[in-house]
């Protein structure tokens, strides 16, 4: 093992020298499973949201596939060699906010134009982490902020578990009725015990309809990038505010809260550079995760955390099956009701809410910013194409320094 190699795990995986990680024993169910939770969470909701800027954009089915071949293969690539390499369970994905952002705006640009602002934005990405900057400016702001952050993120999932009572009762008062008998006595198989009770629900209730599609493997489309000031201004930059504001900052903060001490550098350089090769073959960026991430990185996943770098390299295989095999898988997952995908999400991240519920709250002297953090990133907010992440740990830090030098003086 290089030096380098034993300084960044050293940094990066919460364990003591004498353990030795050995994927055969550290495979398990509820890791493999936290990994297909990833998968389909991410491709029943954010694809849809890929797909909206891709008709936004007046793409055609081959570039169309082409795009979640793209941020398919190097979110497969990211998170098995990257969890592999860290023995942490890393988890990237392509940002659904910036997905969002290109709804709106794609189509203003020759599809070249965008290709080029993708490359630029990834560049910049990869420069921010790579040279450490990035890092210094997240460690900078107040845990309890971060964690308030994390909960309001993480808010809309908890209780979109309830909000689908009315359309699917019994689905979901009996897929959270398995969860709690299941975490009260199989604590380790509650979110696999309750998707399972839910899909056989689902059958009787709602419906399941599994359809796999047609078509061999995804074919890429190089396209030549093309640069323009308008699409700089555009397109590049406020993806790349959205890449590290959006993406990449909540990503790092939900490892940290689950107690893992993330390299940014190789993180957020490694996806950043490996997203500037994806950009000509239609990938507008691959981030951290974060709301994916915390299903992979908490308790759910295995109780020992040095084990659950198995569910990011679960998650990372899956990517890359579903890169390569779009046409059919990728209507297998969309195919799932949305019930029991709320229900799954919600239930495999009720652990990591409470624990950044609790560090908000934690310091009482800088509960005043933490609470303004958690309502703005909770309300789901967006101004001038960026999410709510950014604008709650912006105002939780304004009103934290506000707060504690008045009382100071």
């Amino acid at each position: 093992m290089s030096d380098h190699q034993t300084a960044t795990r050293t940094e990066t995986v919460p364990a003591p020298p004498e353990h030795r990680p050995s994927l055969r024993r550290d495979v398990s169910p509820p890791a493999l499973l936290a990994g297909l939770v990833c998968i389909a969470v991410s491709v029943s909701g954010p694809l849809v949201v890929v797909l909206a800027a891709a008709a936004a954009g007046r793409l055609d089915q081959a570039h169309t596939a082409s795009w979640i071949w793209a941020v398919s293969i190097g979110s497969g690539l990211t998170c098995l060699l990257l969890s592999w390499w860290t023995r942490t369970p890393v988890i990237t994905a392509w940002s659904t906010p910036g997905a969002a952002l290109l709804v709106g705006s794609l189509g203003a640009y020759p599809y070249r134009e965008a290709v080029g602002a993708f490359l630029l934005s990834s560049a910049a990405v990869a420069v921010f982490g790579a040279t450490g900057l990035f890092g210094r400016l997240i460690r900078a702001i107040p845990s309890g902020i971060v964690n308030a952050m994390l909960a309001g993120i993480l808010f809309t999932f908890g209780a979109g578990i309830f909000a689908e009572l009315h359309g699917a009762p019994v689905l979901v008062l009996g897929s959270f009725a398995v969860f709690l008998l299941a975490k009260r006595f199989v604590p380790r198989y509650a979110v696999p015990l309750a998707l399972l009770a839910g899909a056989g629900l689902a059958a009787a209730t709602v419906g399941l309809p599994l359809h796999l599609g047609a078509g061999g493997m995804t074919r890429p489309v190089l396209t030549v990038p093309a640069f323009s000031w308008p699409a700089v201004v555009g397109l590049a930059l406020p993806l790349t505010i959205v890449a590290l504001a959006s993406q990449n900052a909540p990503g790092l903060a939900i490892m940290r809260a689950s107690g893992y001490r993330p390299d940014d550098r190789l993180l957020v350089g490694a996806t950043g550079g490996l997203s500037v090769l994806l950009a000509p073959f239609g990938s507008p960026g691959v981030n951290l995760a974060a709301i994916t991430a915390a299903i992979c990185t908490s308790e759910e996943s295995h109780p020992d955390p040095r084990r659950r770098y198995v569910a990011g390299m679960s998650a990372g295989v899956l990517y890359l099956v579903v890169g390569s095999f779009g046409g059919v898988l990728v209507s297998l997952f969309t195919g799932l009701p949305h019930v029991l995908i709320a229900v799954i999400a919600g239930v495999a991240l009720l652990a990591s809410f409470q624990g950044s519920l609790a560090g908000a709250v934690a310091d009482e002297r800088g509960r005043d910013g933490a609470v303004v953090t958690f309502l703005a990133t909770a309300s789901g907010m967006t101004l001038f194409g960026i999410g709510a992440a950014f604008w709650g740990l912006l105002l939780g830090v304004a009103t934290h320094t506000a707060l504690t030098r008045r009382r100071a003086a």
